[in-house]
């Protein structure tokens, strides 16, 4: 694997926000794409599995001609550190509507061999072309105002406790979700936060990639500690979001065998769904 180049560029559209800077791509060739992996989203050693699909999505979007992630499925295979990374895309199909592919991102490890962390099956569209028509049995979380809410820096621990990607985040507890930092876990399994990125750049379909699996895993609640490492993550993008803070909900039912599954939901400021995804984790 080639060293990544110390400055990633992309098209125009990229931002200059942190996260685009963090998740930006360079196409090298034809389905190779470069990438050079920020320690700003850990969670102790090892990446954030949304913070890496979005990686992932990124590249994605240079390989299809449509622009928006519908769904993107990711099955992680190795734990993915900070530094350069290497991604392949693979085009299934390109249609009129929707196109999709295949992606595989690979680091080099501490001998120089080449092991995949991460692979990846997603189909793009165009969020922008879809009708207007819900019908929806779905409501927002009941959450408080957001200055109602706890701030990772209002852990009794204090910065100590905020883990590296948590400082990339605007990121607000329901109270009623965070007992478990008191020692207090409620064991209903759930967590629900208002989340922004913390250079207040706005939400778009690749943030929600990041979005679904930002919050503290909801194992935490149900008396776990320590890292609860993603197995697999499906991930559904519903509409492109509106500017403003977003509401996330995740639940857990069932935590059997050492694994545990995990339900999100993402609400816009217009109080739409916009992403929806399911992950199976090891507790």
């Amino acid at each position: 694997m080639s060293d990544a180049p110390s400055q990633i560029t992309e098209p125009a559209r990229t931002g200059s926000s942190e996260f685009d800077r963090d998740t930006a791509v360079r196409t090298r060739e034809s389905g190779v794409h470069e990438a050079l992996l920020s320690p700003g989203w850990a969670i102790g050693k090892a990446l954030n599995g949304g913070y890496l699909l979005a990686v992932l999505g990124r590249a994605l979007r240079q390989a299809l001609p449509h622009p928006d992630p519908f769904t993107i499925t990711a099955h992680y295979l190795t734990a993915t550190v900070a530094g350069p990374a290497t991604i392949r895309t693979s085009v299934a199909r390109s249609g009129r509507t929707v196109s999709t592919a295949s992606a595989g991102l690979f680091q080099a490890d501490d001998r120089g061999r080449e092991i995949e962390r991460i692979r990846v099956l997603a189909t793009y569209g165009d969020l922008g072309a879809l009708r207007d028509d819900v019908r929806t049995s779905a409501k927002p979380p009941a959450m408080p105002p957001r200055e109602q809410c706890f701030r990772a820096t209002d852990h009794p621990d204090g910065d100590a406790a905020v883990p590296e990607m948590g400082r990339r985040l605007d990121l607000r507890l329901d109270p009623d979700t965070c007992g478990w930092a008191l020692g207090a876990p409620s064991m209903r399994g759930e967590i629900r936060a208002w989340l922004e990125l913390a250079d207040g750049r706005a939400p778009d379909p690749l943030s929600l990639l990041m979005a679904v699996d930002a919050l503290p895993p909801t194992g935490f609640d149900l008396g776990l500690t320590g890292w609860v490492p993603t197995v697999e993550l499906t991930v559904h993008v519903r509409a492109r979001p509106a500017p403003g803070p977003l509401r996330v909900a995740i639940t857990t039912r069932n935590l059997a065998g050492g694994y545990l599954e995990e339900d999100a939901e993402v609400w816009d400021s217009a109080d739409r769904l916009v992403a929806q995804s399911r992950q199976l984790a090891r507790a």
